[in-house]
């Protein structure tokens, strides 16, 4: 099913999609917004970063960012 700019469903012809959106438009239907599972996983998403680096040895981090900076600094032929 096709989305929205903000992740809402819309319907999957073209001729349903312009009715949707002409209602919206027009104030005949609220649209539904799923912003509190956005804020869900992007609270997940910062708290796994903070756990995942108090997880890593000094090793395995200074790999990763020699791995990064070659990726970052490599030239493009």
């Amino acid at each position: 099913m096709p989305k929205g700019p903000q992740g809402q469903k819309r319907p999957a012809d073209v001729i349903g999609a312009a009715i949707q959106i002409a209602k919206i438009v027009t104030g005949e239907i609220k649209e539904t917004k799923r912003a509190s599972e956005k804020d869900y996983t992007r609270r997940g998403g910062l708290a796994g970063g903070k756990t995942r680096a108090e997880k890593l040895t000094s090793e395995k981090r200074s790999e990763i960012s020699r791995v990064a900076a070659n990726a970052r600094w490599k030239t493009s032929k």
